[in-house]
This record gives C-alpha cells, sequence and structure tokens, in this order.
C-alpha cells in the first residue's frame, strides 16, 4: 500500500493546533480538535482544495514556496520544517551558505577543550579552521599560519612532509571543497581561495578540474610531525546542528600504540611551552 507520509504529517500537525495558537478567531461548534484544512490553507496563502489534495495524497510535490507557506501557517520549528521538506521531495530556498556560519558557539569550545588527549578542531565548508583545542594547536603547529587545510596541503611548504600520503590528502581535500560549491558556489570566500589555489598549485589545479566530490566522515590519516615523528590517527567528522556548515572533527590514536605515546608526547610539549616557567628569575 502506498504509505501518504507528507498528508499524514500535514494532518497531525494540524490537529495539534488550534485557532487561538495562530490567532485565529472560532466561531460555533468545530467537529475537529485542531484546525480545519480551510483555516490552513488561509494561513498559508493557498487554495484549500488544493490543500486537501496534498493531506488526501493526490498531491505529493508542492514547490519550495509552498511548503515554506506551510511551515510557517503550522508554527514548524526548524527540524520539523527540514522533515517537511523532505517528505515534499523540495529544496530549501534558504539552504545555508558556505559562510552562513563562522561563529564556533562557547559550548562547543568547552566540549573540544574537554578532550585535553586528542586533537579536536571545527571547520567551515571551506575547510577552514574556524576553532581548535590546544591538542590540535600542536598538531598543526608546523604550519604557519594553521588557517584552512586546502591552503596548508597546498601552498603551505609544510605540507607534503607533513602529510606522509600526500597525494591521497590532496584528492580527498578537493573533493571536500568540490562538496562546498554545490552548497554556495557564488560564495566569494570560497571562489577567491580556489583561485588561489589554482593560481599557485598545478596539483590542485589537476585534481579541482577531475570534479570529484567527497564529504568529510572518517578515516586514518599518517603524519610526520617534526617533534614527535610518525602520527597515524583516525578521525571522525560530526555535523555541528546549530551551525549549518561546521563540522566537528575529532582525531584519536589506537589504545596503547606508538602514535598514542607519541601524541601524548606532543601534548607535554605543548603544555609545557605555554605555562611560563615557575622559578624565579636570578
Amino acid at each position: 500500500m502506498d504509505e501518504n507520509h507528507l498528508g499524514d504529517f500535514l494532518r497531525t500537525r494540524r490537529d495539534g493546533l488550534r485557532p487561538e495558537d495562530v490567532g485565529m478567531a472560532s466561531y460555533g461548534a468545530r467537529r475537529v480538535a485542531g484546525l480545519r484544512r480551510e483555516e490552513v490553507a488561509v494561513l498559508a496563502g493557498v487554495n484549500a482544495d488544493y490543500y486537501t489534495r496534498l493531506e488526501q495524497g493526490r498531491e505529493r510535490n508542492p514547490s519550495p514556496q509552498v511548503v515554506d507557506a506551510l511551515s510557517r501557517a503550522l508554527r514548524l520549528d526548524a527540524d520539523a520544517r527540514a522533515h517537511l521538506y523532505r517528505l515534499a521531495g523540495a529544496t530549501p530556498n534558504d539552504q545555508p551558505s558556505v559562510h552562513a556560519a563562522e561563529r564556533v558557539s562557547p559550548s562547543l569550545r568547552q566540549l573540544m577543550d574537554g578532550y585535553p588527549n586528542t586533537p579536536a578542531f571545527v571547520m567551515s565548508r571551506t575547510l577552514e579552521l574556524l576553532a581548535v583545542n590546544a591538542l590540535a594547536d600542536a598538531l598543526y603547529a608546523p604550519f604557519e599560519p594553521a588557517d584552512n587545510l586546502a591552503r596548508m596541503t597546498f601552498l603551505d611548504p609544510a605540507g607534503r612532509n607533513f602529510y606522509t600520503d600526500w597525494d591521497r590528502v590532496a584528492q580527498a581535500t578537493v573533493a571536500n571543497l568540490r562538496e562546498a560549491t554545490g552548497f554556495d558556489p557564488d560564495n566569494p570566500r570560497l571562489r577567491e581561495l580556489v583561485r588561489t589555489l589554482t593560481e599557485h598549485s598545478a596539483d590542485f589545479t589537476r585534481l579541482w578540474n577531475a570534479h570529484t566530490v567527497r564529504g568529510k566522515t572518517q578515516d586514518a590519516k599518517h603524519f610526520l610531525h617534526p617533534e614527535v615523528g610518525p602520527l597515524t590517527l583516525t578521525y571522525q567528522a560530526f555535523d555541528v546542528r546549530d551551525a549549518p556548515g561546521q563540522q566537528l572533527v575529532i582525531y584519536h590514536a589506537e589504545p596503547g600504540s606508538p602514535s598514542a605515546q607519541s601524541l601524548n608526547l606532543l601534548g607535554s610539549i605543548h603544555a609545557t611551552r605555554r605555562w611560563p616557567d615557575p622559578r624565579p628569575r636570578r
């Protein structure tokens, strides 16, 4: 049997609203617990017959404009609105841009700082490092500055020594940037980054023209850090729900492995550098 997920969702949300919830006057006896279909249609500015067809499953693909209007009429929050878009097979008119969220929340910074033994950082879709914890700062210390993973990979002289599997990292980096163009192809920061990389790196240009697309999820990476030697770390990437476009990336080493020991050593070295010598000067 063909299920009517869109209609069921609309009907359930309509049933959960009363006229007073949406600023409408209620007249006479009501046969429904919530709003009438005609009332939702009025609030959304759509034809009542069309709205009825949506609920009954005779219409399945409303436009983004109609979905937006229904979201407002039914007082949907962000998650419910996104769910309605998925049910309707539509794309929101206000897709978050690549540069929409560059401020990292204080609570997320506190979360990262709560991982003292593993590198953690927040990055944008254009691979800008928006925030790093102490160990991530130590991990990327060979770069000057540690600002953007794409720039660091292709234009910083430290990149080819730092990433022992540089070719694989380069391919993944470009594929990540290609994915960003699907969210906001006209973003000026993205365009400027691509222009700079294209002008100064033939390797980037070759990979960029291949149009490979890939998002960050999880993988293992091999580093050669000038202070502690080889490191094999696995990362997990998590979307930041309240800041679309941001990802939290957390690296970790296999417990008890040489990489874990080297990571601990790296943290100790940089912790010592951050704190002044407590001994009195003579």
